[in-house]
């Protein structure tokens, strides 16, 4: 038995039953799960958590579904990083990194909102399963969607990495490039929707697709011992991911599991595609899309569907947001590489000089404890880094050489 009642509308608040729809019929604002949380916090506890598999569906009473976990059941509870050397480099006391770049199966944090998306997909008894990507979600979708046994159908925009489309081939989807930007495939895939019973994960599912993203914040909270950080940068495409973040914090305070949910939350994007930041920074709850032009091609959304709540969740939490460019993006990638061993993809390179431009701005106190979410594994966008790496040193196999290259270096 689950603990959501129904969906609500985030606009004008009718309540809808639990079906797959995504928009309200009467303001056409968008829906969202509602949980009780009275029979919640009788149901939960720090101890019954901790007890479950390390999966994202640990924390299953606050994730939409109705019967047991369908999908992603090796999915989620992915690192919490002390990166004491980026720390020191950055000029902060404690900074950690939500290293979502090992993230089972397709190392993206996709697979926490694709298991969740699939599951209620099972629940509603669809077939076929379908997204808009720029490539993190289509990887999921087509590997959640094969080992679950769906129809997949994903489509992208034409111009995506070579190596993200290959990434979602393996799985043997309906891969389909259109060509236009993230903006124009989603208007598409919103027509196909409405003709085809389908389960669009990021349209009609949405509304509990996007419940799947609060797993990083929960598991920040417990990954720090049940406690909420003073501040998290989360990069931002739609925006859904901070919202949901936040959420998280809140959720876990309203149960009981946690005393205080008082984080900061900021905005992390490219200067190439940044409405939701423009918007925090002109203090208007007024998302002006724009034409993405970004080596961040995650992120590369203009025109943010959870845009103007994002920029509520960064105003009401005391949070600010950055943009940095493409130099800045590569340069972010290579310090987290370099001090930390993790190699993120190019949104990861975002957060990281985010947080440096936070840092060095005042926004983000240096004794404050901050974590910063990378969503992805940097092989995915290995052609960013292209011509701006060292080059190997190239010799002859004997010992001679070797040494006559060691003096040079």
């Amino acid at each position: 038995m689950g603990f959501v009642s129904g969906l609500k509308c985030r606009e004008c608040g009718r309540e809808y039953s639990t079906e797959p729809i995504y928009v309200c019929e009467f303001c056409f604002g968008p829906l969202e799960a509602v949980y009780d949380y009275s029979k919640i916090r009788k149901a939960v506890s720090r101890k019954k958590i901790e007890n479950r598999d390390e999966n994202l569906w640990r924390y299953r009473e606050l994730l939409p579904i109705d019967g047991e976990p369908q999908v992603g059941l090796y999915s989620g509870f992915t690192p919490l990083v002390k990166a004491d050397n980026l720390a020191r480099e950055l000029g902060v006391k404690e900074l950690y990194i939500k290293d979502d770049t090992v993230a089972h199966p397709t190392l993206s944090f996709k697979d926490r909102v694709v298991a969740v998306a699939l599951t209620k997909a099972k629940e509603f008894g669809f077939d076929t399963v379908a997204c808009a990507s720029t490539g993190n979600l289509a990887h999921s979708v087509s590997a959640h969607g094969a080992k679950a046994g769906f129809e997949r159908f994903i489509f992208i925009p034409a111009t995506l990495e070579a190596s993200k489309i290959v990434a979602s081939l393996v799985f043997e989807p309906n891969l389909i490039a259109v060509d236009g930007n993230y903006d124009d495939v989603n208007r598409l895939c919103s027509e196909i929707a409405n003709k085809y019973r389908w389960a669009f994960v990021n349209i009609n599912i949405r509304p509990f697709y996007a419940e799947g993203s609060k797993t990083i914040g929960f598991e920040i909270a417990e990954q720090l011992g049940w406690r909420a950080p003073d501040n998290v940068v989360v990069p931002c495409a739609s925006g859904s991911l901070l919202t949901k973040v936040h959420k998280a914090f809140k959720e876990l305070k309203e149960v009981g599991i946690l005393k205080s949910a008082d984080t900061r939350i900021f905005a992390a994007q490219a200067d190439g595609c940044n409405p939701i930041v423009t918007a925090i920074k002109n203090d208007t709850d007024v998302i002006r899309p724009m034409k993405p032009d970004t080596v961040a091609k995650s992120l590369a959304i203009g025109n943010p569907a959870d845009g103007f709540y994002a920029y509520r969740v960064v105003k009401d939490s005391g949070g600010f947001g950055e943009e940095v460019t493409d130099d800045e993006i590569i340069e972010g990638m290579k310090t987290l590489a370099r001090t930390e061993g993790i190699f993120a993809e190019t949104a990861g390179g975002v957060t990281v000089a985010v947080t440096r431009k936070l840092i060095e701005k005042g926004y983000i106190d240096s004794n404050e404890l901050t974590v910063i979410c990378v969503t992805g594994n940097g092989m995915k966008t290995q052609e960013a880094l292209q011509g701006r790496m060292s080059e190997p040193i190239y010799i002859k196999p004997n010992l001679q050489a070797f040494e006559e290259a060691l003096k040079k270096k």
